[in-house]
């Protein structure tokens, strides 16, 4: 077996082969070589060698013997021979049969009339070099792709002759050996690039392929060759090394870039690869529909989305890109571009890689065709629900543009709506779609009708991101068109955020603290908005992110679609309750009265959904946030802001405090609306961003239980813990300063005292308007009426907590502050600047009360007093001082009604209890108080002067005389009635 093997030496003859050119000798050598494959001995050596293989390959083992069929068999299967003396057998007499088309078994006879009709050459003897026949597989090859591409214009190719072209392609693709045209035309650069490289498997080719741009890669057929590499099916077959879009150039001339310069169009200047369209944004280039054209068959032609090294300049400018932030791509790989749009605009990027990287995304943007990885995803979808079946099915009627923008209106469809993209190409589909949203340029139909409009509203805007930011801001005036599409984009984007690739880089380090369970689900659902908003003042949240975050707030304040969980949520209730509405605060506003309404009316069903009503909620505590996103308020309040507000930031709640802090000095306009904020703020604490900020923890402590509406309530009842937070339990303070201004701003002593307001306090209320403050005026009135007994149970519990409160801290007495303002800086500077009021500046004033000289102000200190006798709970002072006392002496006297403090005062005219010194000071100090009272202030009626009686300490004495003085009267009486009498009958009887 041995020796018949080495009797035929195929490696010499391949060594041979090569190494001599004349004609005569390899005209011998060609019939030696075809005689082999049809010798009896050299099949029988074969049968030998791969007596085991032969019976294993079916295929092989029924074919005739004596033809060479064995041996082509054989090859064919050469890659499931396992015997190693086969394989090394198979492998040398492959190097042979390969090194001319006609040794294959059967090529020859099958396409000799294909050969004559494409003049791919002459296949008589001696007519040219016999070692290079590749080139007439590669001619023929052409001609099968001419045939597909323009099918009727070309000559036919027989099918008997279009399977042995396949057969051949596929077999030679497999080892860079048995291409001879390509391994005569690349041997020095395959010893060069690809000296360590195994042949088979198509290795040697791939290597070549992704050297061909090097410097040192020979610039001849080689390097066509590797360009044109890729595929085509034809048949169901593959050729691996063919590209049916090149048309590769076999000249010594071949450009060192691939795309040649379009000419002869004025505007249009061509850098390398791409019309320098988009490196500057100023410029505005006209392209006739010639060069259109030119321009999307160059791109076509050249194919740079399958390999971005196709352009050249491209490869070189963004080559220190790919090594840092695409290493761990392969190169050549197509998501190589997609790496780069990742990193447009970051760090990693450079500006020259940005302008080349933008010009050529300009064009793929243009054509979905040119996205190999999109068309590979979406081939299946584009059929099912765009009707397009390959890649080049586009026409008028479905241009490449339109082919992606059925894509995309499936890509966000819900399960109820059918039809939906498979997984994978939604995945594409908003990879593209996150690319686009990078730039204008990137997106056809928006530059196409936004043009306009660009250059009338956005001219100045030259930063990434902010043209599109610039149109969103001027909805309202944009044209038609592209108001529709912008809005469009922008509902989109509300859906799924992460399009906007620059807000998702710039709030990174937030949505990894706080959103990344969101941030990583498939389907976003305006979730992930929802959680930035929520973690706007997260101290991971940084000012671009900030910024964003709020920009798209204001934006969905133009358009309730734009709030995509809101639109989800009510669309229903929209378009039944609030038809014709279109902002989104009007909708919130509509819809929310709505159910205020019905919630007054203790309706049996509500009109509006439960999940519609949820989301409302969410809206209202997000508006609350920012006062632009109020743009009523925001509006009305312009001028204050700018006045009065100027150095502070929006967010936060900031300026809305700071216009509440101020808001004697507003404008009529800006503090009739504050008001109003306030007032639904007071009925609804949840929506006072400010106090729900800083109290959040308090309110954790305290109220976990309570409901939002009863919330300030909890937190006022607290507010005096050893456990509440400094900060939240002066928020509280402020907010109830702010309720003692207007009973309207406390829900639940309007509530309590409906019947007491108007039946005690019309005169005030005829005063009144809607939209101003009417200063605890209304307050004062139930407290005098207090001190004379006269509300209402519900009432006057509410009343005595306003007391109590007001009287460890004067400003919670609006009447108070506004007339003793001065008389406090005179006479109580110290104790009004102490930071924790514990009413010793009413105690200061009380003390004070004869150098008083504004009289309003000694007035409220006056009333003070008399409050103070119908409830010692009201006076901290002596409270605190008589609480002992209080409690061994009066414990069984319920509290209110002056109960107690008559209590106290007979212990202190009773000579057999002991008071303690304190109080027994404090008690008497109050005496000689309302007595000076009393004759500065006397009564103003019987009522006040009954109550004076029964809370004076001396009630008995008094009660003693004024009972004496009655007797005596009527004894008077008696005795003038009896005499008055006699005398009348004296009279009678004359």
């Amino acid at each position: 077996m041995a020796s018949a093997f080495n009797r035929f030496e195929t490696g010499k003859v391949q060594k041979i082969s090569e190494s001599f050119s004349s004609y005569v000798f390899l005209q011998l050598l060609w019939n030696y070589k075809l005689n082999l494959t049809t010798d009896p001995k050299f099949e029988s050596v074969a049968v030998e060698v791969c007596k085991t293989t032969i019976p294993e390959i079916k295929e092989c083992a029924e074919e005739p013997r004596g033809k060479g069929y064995l041996v082509s068999c054989l090859v064919d299967h050469r890659s499931n021979i396992s015997e190693y003396q086969c394989h090394q057998y198979i492998t040398k007499m492959t190097t042979i049969i390969y090194s001319d088309y006609r040794l294959i078994c059967g090529f020859m006879d099958k396409c000799r009339d294909d050969i004559n009709a494409l003049h791919c050459g002459s296949i008589n003897t001696g007519e040219k070099d016999l070692h290079s026949q590749g080139e007439v597989i590669a001619c023929l090859e052409k001609g099968l792709v001419s045939e597909a591409e323009d099918p009727g214009q070309r000559q036919e190719v027989k099918d008997e002759c279009k399977k042995a072209i396949l057969r051949v392609a596929e077999l030679s693709s497999d080892d860079f050996h048995l291409d001879r045209y390509l391994y005569f035309s690349c041997r020095d650069d395959r010893e060069r690039f690809c000296e360590n490289t195994q042949a088979g498997e198509g290795r040697v080719y791939k290597c070549l392929f992704n050297h061909k741009f090097e410097e040192a890669m020979t610039e001849k057929v080689c390097v066509c060759l590797c360009v044109c590499g890729g595929g085509i099916r034809q048949n169901g077959k593959t050729l691996k090394r063919r590209e049916k879009k090149q048309n590769c150039r076999r000249d010594n001339n071949f450009p060192s870039r691939i795309f040649p310069s379009v000419e002869g169009h004025a505007g249009l200047v061509m850098m390398g690869s791409i019309p320098q369209r988009l490196s500057g944004r100023s410029v505005v280039i006209r392209r006739p529909n010639a060069t259109s054209l030119q321009l999307q068959n160059l791109i076509q032609e050249a194919d740079p989305g399958a390999d971005y090294r196709i352009d050249r300049a491209l490869n070189e400018a963004c080559e220190s890109v790919i090594q840092t932030a695409c290493k761990h791509i392969r190169s050549g790989d197509p998501m190589i571009l997609s790496c780069l749009m990742e990193h447009l605009y970051t760090e990693k990027m450079v500006e020259d890689c940005e302008h080349r990287l933008l010009e050529l995304q300009y064009f793929i943007s243009r054509d979905w065709k040119l996205d190999p990885i999109l068309y590979r995803k979406c081939q299946g979808d584009a059929a099912r629900l765009c009707h397009t079946h390959g890649w080049n099915e586009t026409s008028e009627a479905m241009p490449p543009g339109a082919v992606f923008s059925c894509l995309y209106r499936h890509a966000y469809r819900t399960e109820e709506q059918g039809r939906r993209l498979s997984r994978d190409c939604k995945v594409e589909v908003q990879r593209i779609l996150h690319q686009r949203a990078l730039d204008v340029k990137l997106d056809p139909e928006l530059q196409k009708r936004c043009m306009t409009d660009l250059g009338k509203w956005c001219s100045e805007k030259t930063e990434s991101g902010q043209e599109l930011e610039c149109l969103q801001d001027h909805l309202e005036d944009l044209g038609t068109d592209c108001r529709d599409i912008v809005g469009n984009l922008t509902e989109l984007e509300s859906e799924d955020i992460q399009i906007e690739a620059l807000l998702i880089r710039a709030c990174e380090p937030v949505i990894q603290s706080h959103c990344h369970e969101v941030a990583d689900n498939q389907i976003d659902s305006g979730d992930l908005m929802e959680c930035l908003v929520l973690n706007k003042h997260q101290k991971e949240m940084n000012e671009k992110c900030a910024v964003g975050v709020t920009h798209f707030q204001l934006l969905q304040m133009k358009d309730f679609r734009f709030s995509y969980k809101f639109k989800m949520a009510c669309k229903e209730d929209v378009l039944k309750l609030c038809p014709n509405i279109k902002k989104k605060i009007d909708v919130v506003i509509c819809l929310s009265t709505t159910v205020r309404n019905d919630t007054l009316q203790d309706a049996k069903e509500h009109r509006v959904a439960l999940k519609c009503r949820k989301q409302l909620r969410v809206e209202e505590l997000e508006m609350s946030e920012d006062i632009r996103l109020e743009p009523e308020l925001y509006e009305s309040c312009k001028q204050d802001i700018s006045r009065l507000c100027p150095n502070v930031a929006f967010g936060n709640a900031q300026v809305i405090e700071c216009l509440k802090e101020n808001k004697k000095q507003l404008t009529p306009i800006c503090h009739q609306k504050v008001f109003k904020l306030q007032e639904v703020e007071m009925m609804d604490p949840e929506r006072d961003y400010q106090l729900m900020r800083v109290c959040k923890q308090m309110i954790k402590r305290f109220c976990p239980d309570s409901d939002a509406k009863s919330m300030l309530q909890c937190l006022k009842q607290n507010k005096n813990s050893e456990l509440m937070d400094p900060k939240c339990k002066q928020m509280i303070t402020k907010r109830q300063i702010t309720q003692n201004t207007d009973y309207r701003l406390n829900p639940v002593l309007r509530k309590a005292c409906k019947a007491d307001i108007p039946k005690f306090c019309q005169s005030v209320l005829n005063k009144a308007t809607d939209d101003s403050e009417l200063e605890g005026q209304v307050i004062s009135c139930l407290k005098l009426k207090y001190a004379d007994q006269r509300l209402s149970p519900d009432c006057e519990d509410q009343i005595r907590v306003i007391l109590q409160e007001s009287a460890l801290d004067y400003r919670l007495d609006p009447q108070l502050q506004m007339h003793c303002t001065d008389e406090i800086s005179r006479l109580c500077a110290e104790e009004a600047a102490a930071q924790e009021q514990t009413g010793q500046v009413e105690e200061c004033l009380k003390l004070n009360l004869l150098k008083i000289k504004h009289d309003p102000c000694k007035k409220e200190v006056l009333n003070i007093l008399k409050e103070s006798k119908a409830d010692i709970f009201v006076d901290p002072v002596l409270h605190t001082a008589c609480a002992l006392d209080i409690k061994h002496h009066c414990a069984a006297i319920p509290p209110g009604r002056g109960r107690q403090m008559s209590c106290l005062m007979e212990a202190l005219g009773d000579k057999r209890v002991r008071l303690q010194p304190e109080c027994k000071k404090r008690l008497q100090d109050r005496i000689d108080m309302w007595s000076y009272a009393a004759k500065v202030a006397p009564a103003e009626g019987f009522s006040d002067l009954a109550t004076q009686v029964l809370l004076s300490p001396s009630k008995n004495y008094i009660l003693f005389m004024m009972a004496l003085a009655v007797c005596l009267l009527f004894l008077v009486g008696l005795l003038c009635g009896r005499i008055t009498k006699r005398v009348t009958r004296e009279l009678k009887d004359r």
